[in-house]
């Protein structure tokens, strides 16, 4: 198997390597940094909608990273589905940064400046992506 040379899935390949959830490390950033998420979700103790939630937008940043099959339009919907819930679109974009700041933290000394530069272009074109569907 070739190793990937896409700096933004060696950031999750790394991440993955130590740690087997993701989903506690970046909500409970996102609810810190932006405490109004968390009556945006069900307080019935569960992260199934959480998991969920970050394991599509994952699935999306990489596919909109690397080769855009298809599954990176799920962005463009879920901008629409979540302007229906009213969720500022700022505040929808601000999910991907939690996402690659939960991952710099878990990283440490591997987050490289090829990440770091790769991160700050993928959340630039992902803002402007979502500017341009609604």
């Amino acid at each position: 198997m070739n190793a990937s040379s896409n700096p933004i899935e060696i950031s999750f390949e790394r991440a993955a390597s130590r740690c087997a959830d993701l989903t506690p490390l970046v909500y409970q950033r996102l609810f810190d940094a932006h405490p109004e998420t968390q009556a945006m979700f069900r307080a019935d103790g569960r992260d199934l909608v959480k998991g969920s939630m970050l394991a599509l937008a994952i699935e999306a940043i990489l596919d909109f990273a690397g080769e855009r099959r298809g599954h990176f339009r799920l962005i463009a919907c879920e901008v629409a589905s979540h302007d229906g819930y009213g969720t500022p679109r700022e505040l929808f974009i601000a999910f991907f940064a939690v996402i690659r700041d939960s991952l710099r933290d878990l990283l440490g000394e591997e987050w490289s400046i090829e990440i770091a530069h790769a991160w700050d272009q993928l959340l630039v074109d992902l803002d402007a992506f979502a500017g341009a569907t609604a």
